[in-house]
């Protein structure tokens, strides 16, 4: 969480610095903003008021959501509580309506909002309207960037009122993946990882859990699955889930649960040996064992009472099934049903679709499936692009929806990934057709932990303005100057004694070999 907040006051930072040069930094740029020339000080103690809600909080979402942000915004620093010698207005509160009263966060959350500050009134307050507070939760976030904490006057001040400004994400699914398979995050690293995509509004943690080369979730249904965790500490229990699902949906996130089959599972082996073809062949999964799809379903039945998003993750990719045409048995039972390896991988994963299916959930899967037999795949897919451009176009006109994550533009870690290209990544690319337009749900960026090239602070400093530039993709249809931005502003940071982002910044953008 401390390094996330320090991420974000970097944000604020830079918003603060051009905000005295009159120009509007948000990020995400909001759909509409009109401003005008008031300066305002906010009160020491800064009121949240939400008479003539409809929204209860009984979570206490818009509570504790209010106190971060303020907490924010103060930069723990001391507030002057004299403002008569200022002789700007105070602002002394913030009104949220909330129109709805139910807080499930279902996909396709209306997360519109409509934030004003005046710059007159007695007592004076922002409003903010929202239909669901998921919206007000977007709607603080850019409350807080207006924000500029005066180190002259040890004051808090809102530049430009009065402002109006109305908003609402241009893609209902704006994705992070993380990988806890291969590099174990405790649990508290991936809380700061979804307050840092809170920062730049995204709203779909992808846990990709479980991969060849560990299994660190607890099963209740099959408690041997853990045994293929790298280690007795490096585990996640059924509990630890639960608390991140929770935890971020006080932040507006989804959590996408990922187990990857029938390739990417060798570790499942460990505790349940009889999942491998053989001792000498572990992967794929054994497509000719019905113990596999025990397991599996097992598997979703306990996701299905922790991840209560509408879509799980079941993978599909990377399947090289050389293993069973070489394992006598595989081999015997692909020839009494007639299939060859192409065949088997097909009805591997159209039997994995239908127990998703059977437990609530729509499926997604990684591209490799559409490429090789999308006429075969449920209604209910979604189809995963990450290996180029090009697909995402392919996947509407078949009548199936998308999400987009190539990896030569939106990968995190691929270092050799230009800015030019991420910033000009356009999910709808050759996409005209309005329905086939919103067949496109969204995007994704990928960010494995670079446990082998940075450690977990750098990691974080790295990632923040990569994530920065997928958000306003995502969020919004604006043409932002992002990359001079964030240069503009590395000599304000290094000014304010945050060097660590400024070095990531060295990095990314100094050195013309990589472009950054």
């Amino acid at each position: 969480m401390a390094w996330a907040l320090r991420l974000r006051l970097l944000l604020l930072l830079a918003v603060a610095a051009a905000a005295t040069g009159g120009r509007v930094d948000l990020w995400p740029m909001p759909a509409s903003v009109t401003r005008g020339a008031q300066t305002l000080l906010l009160n020491r103690d800064l009121k949240l008021s939400t008479a003539g809600s409809s929204y209860a909080d009984g979570k206490g979402i818009l509570k504790e959501a209010f106190q971060r942000m303020v907490a924010v915004v103060e930069l723990d620093h001391a507030i002057n509580g004299t403002y008569s010698s200022q002789g700007a207005p105070v602002l002394a509160g913030v009104r949220v309506a909330v129109r709805s009263p139910s807080d499930v966060l279902n996909f396709g959350v209306d997360e519109s909002y409509k934030l004003s500050v005046p710059a007159t009134g007695n007592p004076l307050y922002a409003q903010i309207e929202a239909q669901t507070v998921y919206g007000a939760l977007h709607a603080l976030e850019t409350f807080s960037q207006l924000c500029n904490f005066d180190f002259n006057a040890n004051l808090i001040e809102l530049h430009s009122a009065p402002w109006t400004i109305l908003d609402a994400p241009r893609f209902p699914y704006r994705g992070l993946l993380i990988d806890t398979s291969r590099h174990y995050l405790p649990v508290p690293v991936i809380k700061s990882v979804i307050d840092s995509m809170t920062f730049s509004k995204l709203n779909v943690l992808h846990w990709h859990i479980v991969d060849e080369q560990s299994f660190p979730l607890q099963i209740p249904s099959y408690p041997k699955l853990w045994n293929g965790a790298y280690s007795y500490s490096e585990r996640y229990t059924f509990d630890d889930a639960i608390d991140i699902v929770q935890y971020a949906e006080k932040r507006g996130v989804n959590v996408l649960a990922e187990i990857d089959v029938p390739g990417h599972a060798l570790s499942w082996g460990v505790g349940y040996p009889s999942l491998w073809p053989s001792t000498t062949c572990k992967e794929p999964l054994d497509v000719s064992n019905d113990f596999t799809f025990q397991v599996i379903n097992g598997i979703l039945s306990d996701f299905s009472k922790v991840f209560k998003f509408k879509f799980v993750h079941l993978g599909g990719d990377e399947v090289n099934t050389s293993c069973w045409s070489t394992t006598p048995h595989i081999k015997s039972w692909l020839l009494q049903h007639g299939m060859n390896e192409s065949d088997a991988y097909r009805y591997f994963v159209l039997r994995a679709q239908k127990i998703a299916i059977s437990h609530g959930y729509d499926i997604i899967n990684w591209e490799e499936t559409f490429n090789n037999f999308g006429d075969k795949l449920d209604r209910k897919t979604v189809v995963h692009n990450w290996l180029g451009s090009g697909v995402a176009e392919k996947v509407v006109a078949a009548g199936l929806r998308c999400i987009v994550s190539n990896q030569d533009k939106w990968y995190l870690d691929h270092l050799d990934a230009t800015w030019e290209g991420f910033y000009t990544n356009e999910p709808l690319t050759n996409i005209y057709n309005p329905e086939q337009q919103k067949l496109v749900l969204g995007g994704e960026t990928f960010s494995r932990p670079f446990g082998h090239v940075l450690q977990q602070l750098q990691i974080h400093s790295y990632k923040i303005a990569k994530l920065s530039r997928l958000a306003v993709t995502m969020y919004c249809d604006t043409d932002i100057l992002f990359l001079g931005y964030i240069v503009a502003h590395r000599s304000s940071w290094v000014h304010k004694g945050h060097n660590i982002c400024a070095k990531a910044v060295d990095v990314l953008f100094a050195y013309p070999e990589h472009k950054q």
